[in-house]
């Protein structure tokens, strides 16, 4: 489990296909206190890592993961958001992140806000129902706040605010309209769904 509150920007060094497909990726956690086997979120995919050496990481990243994320993200040079696993008793600063992603989204529009910057986000369909104003939402990592949901004939617009904070530490602060971020909905959202479905059965 996570919090959505990112750690390090990591940057993917190598890419290995090897069935799976092996990346190293570099960081500035201390990788001698990462255990074989660890999970760390890599821009809001749950991952485990295989390998360490000073200074990166490699996970084994499946075709089940590589399809079900972001086109962009698995390339070398590319920077992710990268946060470790929550310990019993750590701070949760953000909201309850799984890292299991349930979409991919388009970043609409990026436009300034006094000093943030605000994002819109069109979502796909079956994850509109999920997304609700002053609602937690997982964009590549990141949890955030939905400030305004729009519902529409070409789908559903969530907007999200980056204060210059978020901007700065994590990869978002690079976002432009056509990007294609991966989106995690709220826990509790599903759970409400799978509950709806019962009681209308």
């Amino acid at each position: 489990m996570f919090t959505g509150i990112v750690t390090d920007i990591g940057t993917i060094q190598r890419i290995e296909e090897r069935g799976d497909r092996r990346v190293t990726i570099a960081t500035a956690y201390d990788t001698a206190g990462i255990d074989l086997g660890a999970s760390i979120a890599c821009s809001g995919v749950c991952l485990t890592v295989v390998e360490t050496g000073p200074g990166w990481f490699a996970v084994d990243v499946s075709g089940e993961t590589v399809a079900r994320t972001a086109d962009a993200q698995w390339h070398e040079g590319r920077a992710l958001n990268l946060e470790r696993a929550m310990k019993l008793g750590d701070e949760l600063g953000g909201h309850i992140v799984t890292g299991h992603v349930d979409g991919v989204a388009e970043v609409i529009a990026v436009e300034a806000d006094g000093d943030s910057r605000r994002v819109q986000v069109r979502v796909p369909a079956d994850l509109a129902p999920f997304v609700a104003q002053k609602g937690s939402v997982t964009i590549d990592g990141v949890s955030l706040t939905v400030n305004t949901v729009a519902d529409a004939a070409d789908g559903t617009v969530f907007a999200i605010n980056l204060i210059p904070h978020t901007q700065s530490v994590t990869t978002l602060g690079t976002l432009v309209a056509g990007a294609r971020v991966n989106v995690e909905i709220d826990v509790l959202a599903r759970y409400l769904q799978r509950m709806e479905h019962y009681r209308g059965r």
